[in-house]
């Protein structure tokens, strides 16, 4: 049987498949070829990222299709109660990128405490000439420790933020629809072990009370963050999304940062992926980066032999 990685698949998961008889494909296909490929060549594993989308019609043009595998969380891009419907399975990696997803909002929040979105924009242009005037204007740095996070959606990710969090010295709080309270576990380099339960709280509770909000949630029909939300939440506070794009008002969040209301944002994900909007990307306070979540080499090597995994047992 053959699987199409048409986003790319991990070495290790290549050779988990390749070693259970799977013939895998990574030529990259357009969309718009996408369907003819598949029929032209017998795939039965279709296996995606964000990039490549597979939609009714796309399933019920290529009947030879059996398998349809998201490498990472959110399956926005997959039509998935219709291609279950027409008795396809639809598998994903929840579990497989979720370090790196949290490890990436702390980077975005160490770095946003000491403005080094903008210095790294400004050292290259002026470090020379103007060394002491952006020392002076980067000099009000704050500390993570003891301040307060925001979790916004308590699944794995959001628990994995947790543990960076309270090893920081951060108060974590939480809130999630589906989850009244959850155990934490922080796990240490020697074996020690310690487990912390979180209780989750109303949704604008946590709004008012977090220094630094982030969000780990699904794409949504309406902002979870928007103007009203924004008018709720400290003076001073800032906001990470590195989980989906319009999950965030983006206008409201351009205007909080210019009026002072907040003092940064990191965003991982956009409304308007793959062209974020200008004013977004221009902002001086905040921190980009293009939808890497997931994207370190670990990551990429626990979702190939995941899909694997789940590929193999499903079709052998």
């Amino acid at each position: 049987m053959k699987v199409l990685a048409n986003d790319g698949v991990s070495q290790s998961g290549i050779d988990a498949l390749t070693n259970a008889g799977f013939e895998v494909i990574t030529t990259k296909v357009a969309q718009e070829q996408l369907a003819n490929f598949i029929n032209q060549n017998d795939i039965s594993v279709l296996l995606v990222r964000s990039a490549t989308t597979a939609r009714a019609a796309l399933i019920d043009a290529c009947p030879s299709l059996k398998v349809i595998g998201r490498g990472g969380v959110g399956m926005d891009n997959i039509d998935v109660a219709y291609a279950r419907q027409k008795g396809l399975s639809v598998i994903n990696t929840p579990a497989a990128s979720s370090s790196s997803v949290a490890e990436l909002v702390f980077a975005h929040l160490f770095g946003g405490v000491r403005y080094l979105y903008d210095a790294n924009r400004n050292m290259p242009l002026d470090g020379d000439t103007k060394f002491k005037e952006l020392k002076k204007n980067y000099a009000k740095g704050s500390e993570l420790r003891g301040k307060t996070i925001g979790i916004i959606g308590f699944g794995r990710i959001g628990r994995e933020v947790a543990k960076i969090a309270l090893g920081c010295g951060m108060k974590v709080i939480a809130s999630d629809n589906y989850v009244d309270s959850a155990a934490v576990a922080l796990e240490f380099f020697d074996g020690q072990k310690v487990n912390i339960e979180i209780k989750t709280i109303p949704i604008n509770d946590l709004i008012q009370q977090s220094d630094f909000i982030t969000l780990h949630v699904p794409a949504q029909k309406q902002y979870v963050i928007g103007k009203e939300q924004i008018a709720q939440m400290k003076d001073g506070a800032a906001i990470i999304n590195a989980a989906r794009g319009g999950v965030i008002d983006e206008v409201a969040l351009i205007q909080a940062l210019d009026s002072g209301k907040l003092s940064f944002a990191g965003l991982d994900t956009f409304e308007k992926e793959p062209t974020p909007a200008v004013k977004v990307l221009m902002s001086h306070k905040v921190s980009l980066s293009p939808h890497i979540g997931a994207a370190t080499n670990e990551a990429q090597d626990r979702i190939g032999t995941e899909l694997a995994s789940q590929i193999i047992t499903l079709l052998k």
